[in-house]
């Protein structure tokens, strides 16, 4: 083993000045960097795409000459388009993205991500994020594609296709990361990296089917999770990643850890007595390739300790290192090296921007409509107010620009001609700078006198509230309650009372936050979840009814935080009762459903059963329609079926008056699941196909599931 092996094992920080990346190169002969060379305390540091190409390709020079001669692979959390090269064209969160239930927008988005990453010089992405998002305290939901193993499934196999492409020849294309295996999603507490508690047959049947998925879909690499699961730490477990995701899943890829999991075994969860005994453990039970240990070298000194003491092989760092050039190899890195600096003039294009917000046309999910609230008329006299409505910052989220957002000293500025606000995207739909009044601030404290905006919203005709989070990532984000700040709430409670005038709610939030009264009291509710900064133009859309919403929920909403972790595949005898049911979602057209047809009564193995139903428009709008085919299975023996589960679903458009059929396939082998002795197995039963049962659809069919 030459230190050169060890080195392809090292992934270190890239915010390193030109001294300390000389320093890695030389010593160990660094055969990984990640994330952006920027400062983030600075003010307005975000790089164009020739800056930081500039940079990397001075890294790569670096590697080429002095270090190993191998180039280093660059990695980068591009999880929503390049949010972290300035002009790159950010697109929704993950959570919004489900919400389109229109895969086209999940490869999309991976696709300009890859290609304004690798402008950047940038070679590998770290995304899609297929962690299922069932406790909804946790402060990662708005990053992945929702609560449910199908639509994630689906949703993270475009994503993959997306940012791969033809890959090994593309070079407009990245490498995909499919992450975090394996659990992540369900913290006992909310809290992140909190440990996870998850019955072994239900993170096979529920949480390991969206990486199945990827990896069918060819993805390159894979991260395995933070923490602990069932009292194992993943990072060292051989049962997750050596048993299920190599063998049983037969994933051939590339592995990292996320950052700094080695040490923490020992310095966070006392699964080790010290970092030596958690690298070994990590080397000798684990398919780990690479550490990403950030600007720590304790990896590597510990590692050609143990090489030399023959407590680690050669030939197990030979594996790793394999796949690591491997992936250098299909990513044209030994005959390409250096940045294509065309690239850069594609960065942000009108096409791109274009494309961004359409998944936001989509992706925006109306839940409540009274009174004729909305669509808003152009004529109307509205008042705006809230902290949400006047913010880029805010629409964007995390992850974006910085790993926190935007600084407080960066603010909205930063996105100056990067996006537009919710009162810019008004003012483009009416031709009129809309009358605003922020009342609170983003934490609810007073911007002004409360008594002023009773005063205005009198005066108008109807009352449209921004309500939202702030920014955060990871455990920055976590909290105790789902709920809002009191004061946001009691904006809609003072100006619905005193004004007596419709009231227009739009939630900008990364995870459905505790809403209180507030379901009750407006007229009117928009979650437009983290649309990202070009969301103003299609909310203000949405508002003014230029374009109609068509957004479904990929989550259950919760009604009180005692409900954080109800999903729509709980078991059956369980009380579901949320806010708002997984699927739900609301138009501004009358779409009927009726003559549901079956090719057959009976399901079983080999044979599918197409699910036909008859789709009429009303009006008086044009509408895309997600159709959901859920089944729930009536009886299981000894085993308690699911509430409802997800099996097939397809977004059609509708004109005014028009009748379309949409046929969905239903499989028997879907219906098979995994027992108490992990076994996969077909429970015959009479199983109810229910389509689009949360809404005004409410559509159902029998048929009979066999096992032979």
């Amino acid at each position: 083993m030459t230190q050169i092996e060890v080195g392809q094992l090292i992934d270190c920080n890239g915010e390193l000045n030109r001294t300390a990346v000389e320093y890695w190169i030389d010593k160990w002969k660094v055969g990984s960097f990640l994330e952006t060379p920027a400062n983030h305390n600075g003010k307005y540091n975000w790089y164009s795409p020739r800056r930081f190409g500039a940079f990397t390709d001075a890294v790569q020079k670096i590697a080429l000459e002095r270090g190993s001669k191998i180039p280093v692979i660059w990695g980068l959390d591009s999880v929503r388009g390049a949010n972290y090269v300035k002009g790159g064209t950010i697109f929704p969160a993950g959570i919004a993205t489900a919400a389109t239930f229109n895969p086209r927008f999940a490869y999309d988005a991976g696709r300009i991500a890859a290609k304004d990453t690798r402008a950047a010089g940038v070679h590998w992405a770290f995304a899609p994020v297929l962690d299922l998002a069932v406790n909804k305290l946790w402060s990662r939901t708005y990053e992945n594609f929702g609560e449910d193993p199908h639509l994630s499934s689906q949703m993270g196999a475009a994503s993959v296709n997306g940012y791969q492409g033809d890959y090994k020849r593309d070079r407009s294309r990245v490498a995909a990361c499919m992450k975090h295996f394996i659990g992540y999603g369900y913290p006992f507490d909310g809290s992140d990296r909190a440990n996870r508690h998850i019955a072994a047959h239900e993170l096979l049947e529920y949480y390991v089917p969206p990486f199945k998925a990827a990896i069918d879909a060819g993805v390159a690499s894979a991260m395995e999770s933070y923490g602990v699961v069932n009292g194992e730490a993943v990072t060292i477990s051989s049962y997750y990643l050596q048993k299920l995701l190599r063998k049983q899943l037969n994933f051939r890829g590339m592995l990292v850890t996320d950052w700094g999991e080695i040490n923490s075994q020992a310095t966070m969860y006392f699964t080790a007595k010290d970092l030596t005994q958690a690298t070994q453990l990590a080397m000798d039970r684990t398919s780990i390739d690479m550490s990403m240990v950030a600007d720590d070298e304790s990896f590597g000194n510990i590692t050609v300790g143990l090489v030399n003491q023959g407590i680690v092989s050669e030939s197990r760092l030979d594996k790793s290192v394999a796949r690591i050039l491997q992936l250098k190899k299909d990513l044209g890195l030994f005959k390409s090296p250096y940045t294509d600096k065309e690239l850069a003039k594609t960065v942000g294009s009108a096409q791109d921007i274009s494309s961004a917000r359409d998944a936001v046309r989509e992706s925006v999910t109306l839940l409540k409509n009274s009174n004729g609230a909305l669509p808003l008329k152009r004529s109307d006299r509205v008042l705006f107010v809230g902290p949400t409505l006047n913010s880029t910052r805010y629409m964007g989220g995390g992850w974006n620009v910085h790993w926190q957002g935007p600084t407080d000293a960066e603010g909205d500025a930063v996105y100056q001609g990067f996006g537009d606000t919710i009162l810019q995207g008004v003012q483009r739909v009416t031709g009129v700078a809309p009358h605003y009044m922020p009342g609170v601030d983003i934490d609810g404290k007073a911007l002004i006198d409360i008594d002023a905006v009773v005063s205005a919203a009198k005066h108008a005709d109807k009352i449209v509230v921004g309500l939202g989070e702030h920014t955060y990532a990871e455990n920055v984000g976590n909290i105790d309650s789902l709920a809002l700040p009191w004061q946001q709430l009691n904006l809609v409670y003072t100006l619905a009372n005193a004004a007596k005038k419709p009231v227009v709610v739009v939630l900008v939030q990364g995870r459905p936050r505790g809403l209180a009264e507030v379901p009750s009291v407006a007229d009117a509710i928009i979650n437009a979840f983290l649309p990202g900064a070009y969301g103003g133009l299609p909310i203000a859309e949405i508002l003014y009814g230029v374009t109609n919403p068509s957004g479904r929920l990929p989550y259950t909403y919760p009604r009180s935080d005692s409900q954080a972790s109800t999903t729509i595949w709980q078991s059956s005898y369980v009380a579901y009762n949320p806010q708002w049911a997984f699927g739900y979602g609301l138009g501004y057209s009358n779409v009927t459903y009726s003559n549901v047809t079956l090719t057959s009564e009976s399901l079983r193995p080999g044979a599918p059963v197409t699910v036909s139903v008859d789709l009429v428009n009303h009006g008086p709008y044009a509408q895309k329609e997600a159709v959901m085919l859920f089944t729930h299975q009536l009886y299981r023996v000894g085993y308690a079926p699911d509430l409802f589960r997800l099996r097939a679903f397809k977004k059609a458009s509708l004109a005014v008056g028009e009748t379309k059929q949409v046929t969905l396939e239903l499989k028997a082998e879907d219906m098979a699941f995994w027992d108490a002795e992990l076994k996969k197995r077909i429970e015959p039963s009479p199983v109810k196909l229910a389509i689009n049962p949360f809404t005004v659809a409410d559509i159902f069919a029998t048929v009979q599931l066999r096992a032979d």
